[in-house]
């Protein structure tokens, strides 16, 4: 029997079936072991030795798989095709040799698709493992272990507040971090353009301004309102004729097929897909056979898919839709380093594979593909300039005509930005030609500030910059979301607080290690040892012999140093020149002291040199505003009863409002369901108010209440609660309704404030149930769940890098344990007899019984 080694389940039953009869597959559920989170599992001193645990939650799965490994004449190790597989199969043949179980013949197959001819021809030609893939494997696991174990204690003790660090996680939020500065420092400029609407027999077109006072007009010339209506008004008194017509053809080339960076970015541009889960989706559609392996930075498509997919299209469109010769790509990504085909159909003759958002990311996949090998597309491009009869004033009108579709009649790829004026389409006209002028109008624009980055944008810069790799940059981008280093609205991520503050210290203190070119040289170095042409202890030795010292110095500076020097490196953010010249740090409060940036239990903020005379303070992340105003707490007015001042601030959990001081401050949370226009006193006033007495209960004689809590508005009566909608409904809800909710409340407490919450995460259909698995969080922490049994996460296991595979492994593991409360109680062991008395010795010349 020869036994296969494979990572998940589902791969694991296609390819047992492949095989057929003499194979034994099993999967690994990915990887089986680690470095333990703790210090000393990787040792510099004594030759960056590592110390590796086996996953506990695995333990069920090795022990299958050793049991197996002890009556197989073989063991083939069928991982995925790159680094990471490489890994997996490696610790595999690590485990089983230090058991003694591993069977005397080992080979390693790889396969780019889970089809039967690529299974069975990987099968006639195993090789040993890859060990330059193996070294690079453990070089980069060891350097990610020392960057995340070594700085993340400096940033406990010097930096309240921060989580984490990492090797490559901290350089995308430097991006992100760096992206928010340019928009805040962003000063727009006002700017004016003049249109016109044109026609000609009967076909109507627009024409813009481009030559006004016979001077070619630029962008930003229109600077005043004045400026543009004066050309307005010269562009209505005008009669234009044409001057010239300059047609041109214009081809446009497909693009390559998809690797795993230019998939993420277009499903999130089409599909708006996150890098994650385009990642799982793809990962089951590559179990299914639908499509090769999805990670890779490949460009390139085998020589008889190139040959099926020109087939294909033959099939579907006429001959000029089919290039002469097939097309040849190269990759253009900086540290492209894996020999892998492009993602692209195992079947160009299915155009359609899964359902839901499966079916819809192989359609993309599907079109991406063929489009590639399709016949460019052909347009004219034509441009017509106009001038009036004074020489002075010339619009000027483009757009184009689509010749031939070509490629385009099946895929175009998505962008980020768009800004097209081609795409009108013209009346025929020729030199002389004078069109009919109907109404010229002037057009307000105003300069914009670079885009705040999407997942798309962030992981194309990454590529760029080559830093990371594509496989790993979905779960990157997870972490800095998990972290709440960032926060996505719209699509777009935005620099927090902590995120902000975290990248300033690496900035300042840890300068080179979060440097994009350094980063991306440190893959360079991986990408040498996995060729061969490196040493990865003496890559570690290099980079270790810098990093810990710096470490330790930083760890010497007292937290009040360091925070003096943050404050002297955020300054030009944190208190901006301003227009009149006063000085940005003079507290606007006590008018005397000076503002710095301070270090507190929860975080930095910014408070006045008069502590505690005068408690000043404002969030970190709140600069001065513009004009160098300082935006410190808010004063909306006196309150209408007690006529103190009522403030809006911002705070540790947000922004709130407050009134009085001392003990007999009060405060209350803004509820994020108040829109932020209506904000202000009315609003304070009511919010202060609570808890609100809606009256006494008909039945009971009790007083209800209600207010905002930690788990939003509710109703309150007699120990009992009901769940509102919204804060609005807090200061609405009469007695009547009252009454209904919370009798709904005691009728169905499932659904009042202990109701289930949303899922943290949807990882997909279980590999053998199909019931579709959710990550939850629950009292106890997070658990997994299928709708029937539930699995706590091992402490082993984080939330964030959690696959379906292992959430499947965890609910077969808990649902093949008995039920709790139900376990057989051990029988209590019987009682011993008590020993019987001894005989009396029978009397001399007595006789006894005994066989008389």
């Amino acid at each position: 029997m020869q036994l296969v080694i494979v990572e998940s389940p589902a791969k694991a039953k296609t390819i047992e079936k492949y095989l057929g009869p003499g194979f034994k597959v099993l999967a690994s559920y990915g990887h089986i072991r680690d470095l333990p989170p703790k210090d000393g599992s990787v040792d510099p001193d004594n030759g960056f030795e590592m110390l590796w645990d086996n996953y506990a939650d695995k333990a069920r799965q090795l022990k299958a798989i050793t049991d197996e490994a002890k009556k197989a004449d073989s063991l083939i190790l069928a991982t995925d095709p790159d680094r990471e597989g490489e890994a997996i199969s490696w610790h595999v043949q690590e485990v089983l040799a230090k058991k003694k179980v591993l069977p005397a013949k080992v080979g390693r197959v790889t396969f780019n698709a889970i089809t039967k001819q690529a299974v069975t021809d990987a099968m006639k030609n195993p090789r040993a493992l890859d060990v330059d893939l193996i070294d690079a494997y453990r070089a980069r696991r060891a350097l990610d272990y020392l960057v995340g174990f070594t700085l993340s204690p400096v940033l406990w003790r010097k930096l309240p507040g921060a989580k984490s660090a990492g090797r490559v996680q901290s350089v995308a939020l430097r991006l992100i971090v760096e992206r928010e500065r340019e928009i805040e420092a962003f000063r727009a400029q006002e700017y004016w353009s003049v249109k016109a609407g044109m026609e000609h027999k009967g076909q109507k077109f627009d024409a813009r301004l481009i030559q006004y006072l016979g001077k070619k007009l630029d962008k930003m010339d229109l600077r005043t309102e004045g400026d543009a209506e004066q050309a307005r008004l010269a562009v209505e008194a005008g009669n234009f004729t044409v001057v010239t017509v300059e047609t041109k053809p214009v081809t446009r080339n497909p693009q390559p097929p998809f690797t795993t960076s230019t998939l993420q970015q277009e499903a999130a541009r089409k599909l708006g897909f996150s890098a994650s889960h385009t990642m799982r989706v793809a990962q089951g559609l590559y179990e299914d056979g639908a499509i090769t392996y999805m990670r890779t930075d490949g460009v390139q498509m085998d020589h008889s898919a190139i040959s099926a997919a020109r087939k294909s299209i033959s099939d579907r469109f006429d001959s000029g839709y089919l290039p002469e010769k097939p097309r040849v790509y190269q990759t253009k990504a900086k540290n492209a380093q894996e020999a892998h085909e492009a993602i692209r159909p195992t079947d160009f003759n299915k155009d359609k594979a899964g359902s839901g958002d499966h079916g819809r990311l192989y359609d993309l996949i599907f079109k991406r593909a063929m489009a590639s090998q399709m016949a460019s597309a052909r347009m004219e491009r034509t441009t017509i300039d106009f001038l009036d009869g004074t020489g002075q004033t010339g619009l000027r009108a483009t757009g184009q005509v689509m010749k031939f579709p070509g490629f385009l009649a099946v895929y175009e790829e998505g962008r980020d930005d768009s800004d097209s004026e081609d795409s009108a389409i013209l009346p025929a006209m020729a030199v002389g030609d004078a069109p009919a002028k109907h109404a010229a109008e002037k057009i307000q624009h105003f300069t914009q500030p670079p885009p705040r980055f999407s997942e798309a944008t962030l992981v194309k810069r990454l590529e760029e910059l080559g830093i990371g790799r594509p496989s790993t940059y979905a779960s990157t981008i997870q972490v800095l979301k998990d972290r709440t280093y960032v926060r996505v609205e719209k699509n777009r991520f935005f620099a927090e607080e902590s995120g902000r503050l975290l990248t300033a210290f690496l900035e300042r203190f840890f300068e080179r290690y979060v440097a994009y070119d350094y980063t991306a040289g440190l893959e360079d170095q991986l990408d040498e040892i996995s060729g061969g042409r490196a040493n990865w202890q003496s890559f570690l030795e290099a980079f270790w012999r810098d990093f810990k010292p710096k470490t330790a110095e930083v760890m010497e500076q007292k937290p009040s140093e360091v925070t003096a020097e943050l404050d002297i490196f955020l300054s030009p953010y944190l208190f901006p020149e301003r227009e009149d010249g006063t000085d940005p740090r003079l507290c606007p409060k006590c008018g005397e002291g000076r503002l710095a940036l301070r270090g507190g239990k929860f975080g930095a903020f910014v408070a006045c040199s008069n502590y505690p005379d005068c408690k000043y303070t404002r969030k970190f992340a709140q600069p001065g505003g513009e004009n160098g105003e300082d935006t410190g707490p808010e004063i909306l007015g006196q309150h209408p009863e007690t006529q103190l001042e009522v403030a809006r601030k911002s705070g540790r959990f947000g922004p709130y409002f407050e009134t009085g001081e001392g003990t007999d401050v009060k405060r209350a949370s803004i509820p994020k369901d108040i829109p932020a226009e209506d904000i202000g006193l009315e609003w304070a006033v009511k919010l202060l108010s609570l808890p609100r007495t809606i009256g006494t209960h008909p039945e009971s004689g009790e007083p209800v209440t209600a207010s905002i809590g930690r788990y939003g508005p509710y109703l309150a009566h007699n120990g009992k609660y009901a769940r509102l909608q919204s804060t609005t409904e807090v200061f609405e809800t009469g007695m009547n309704s009252a009454v209904v909710k919370l009798a709904e409340a005691l009728a169905n407490p499932g659904r009042g404030r202990g109701a289930a919450r949303a899922p943290l995460k949807e990882l997909g259909k279980h590999p053998g149930t199909e019931a579709e698995i959710k990550l939850m969080e629950g009292r106890f922490g997070p658990y997994v769940t299928d709708g029937t049994t539930n699995a706590t996460l091992p402490k082993s296991i984080s939330p964030v890098a959690l696959t379906l595979e292992e959430a499947a492994q965890l609910i077969d593991a808990r649902a093949a344990m008995p039920p709790k409360g139900k376990v057989k109680k051990k029988a209590a062991p019987k009682k011993k007899a008590a020993p019987k008395k001894a005989a009396a010795k029978p009397k001399a010349g007595a006789k006894t019984k005994k066989a008389e």
